[in-house]
């Protein structure tokens, strides 16, 4: 069974999954062909328009290809060691950029509040303060959730006039 809900938000399930998972697996492509990374990701929510905030450097491979490109990334999100009869995740797709400057500073509290041992550890805190804050703004997203049913799926799709670039 699935569901495709074409409408503002995403539906309160796949938010859910969301907010129960904190790394993604994030794929790309860049002139050496396909590859993807494993981030810790904090979800993000501005003025009602759901984003995943995560942390790499401009000098990382996938920070490379994100800068150089059109941003287009594709991820899931699940945790290990699943049954198949309960097996729970996401996938999804969209646009990532970089924040800088004053976005940059209204985006990391939220990342600051899922992983609260940065700001606790000095050293850390000062490293992260160095690195990248990125942000990957879905417009597709599926919950797969075989505990509802074998292949049972939740789909949404950002409206058109909606795409945040």
């Amino acid at each position: 069974m699935s569901e495709n809900r074409t409408q503002p938000r995403p539906p309160g399930e796949i938010l859910a999954a969301l907010g129960a998972h904190t790394t993604m697996t994030l794929a790309y492509a860049d002139d050496d062909g396909p590859q993807a990374c494993a981030v810790l990701y904090a979800p993000a929510d501005s003025a009602g328009d759901p984003a995943l905030l995560f942390v790499t450097s401009v000098t990382t491979r996938h920070g490379r290809a994100l800068l150089a490109g059109d941003g287009r990334a594709a991820f899931t999100a699940q945790r290990d060691g699943q049954e198949w009869t309960a097996l729970t995740g996401i996938q999804g797709r969209g646009v990532c950029r970089r924040l800088e400057g004053a976005e940059r500073e209204i985006a990391w509290p939220a990342y600051a509040a899922r992983y609260p041992y940065v700001e606790r550890d000095d050293r850390l805190r000062r490293a992260m303060e160095r690195t990248d804050l990125w942000e990957l703004r879905p417009d597709w997203l599926r919950l797969t959730d075989n505990g509802q049913g074998f292949g049972h799926k939740t789909e949404w799709t950002r409206q058109m006039g909606d795409r945040h670039v």
